[in-house]
């Protein structure tokens, strides 16, 4: 019962945060681009919306854990020893690039 009355909450909250951000997209876009781009259009509300998935597909946003994502990592540089952190430094800096990329 408690799952349903999330649910019930949860969906048009998303549904009311889709149609916001794209309308923002869409308000952004046509207020922005057409000034700075020659030939470039005015797009309407579906091309906003599938803006944002094609944002979606190829910069992996929207991924909703919200804040830092690195947190883990701090947490895990905090529980290493000094030792550890030491050669973690050690391992992971550049190797020195020699004739590299001289095309000899």
């Amino acid at each position: 019962m408690k799952f349903r009355r999330k649910l019930l909450i949860k969906v048009p909250l998303i549904v009311l945060i889709i149609v916001v951000v794209g309308w923002i997209v869409m308000s952004l876009w046509n207020w922005i681009i057409p000034t700075l781009v020659v030939g470039a259009h005015a797009i309407d509300y579906p091309r906003a919306i599938g803006l944002l998935v094609l944002c979606r597909i190829l910069f992996g946003g929207f991924r909703g854990r919200g804040g830092c994502h690195r947190h883990g990592h701090w947490q895990h540089w905090q529980r290493m020893t000094e030792q550890e952190r030491e050669r973690l430094r050690n391992d992971s800096a550049p190797a020195p690039r020699g004739s590299e990329g001289t095309g000899l």
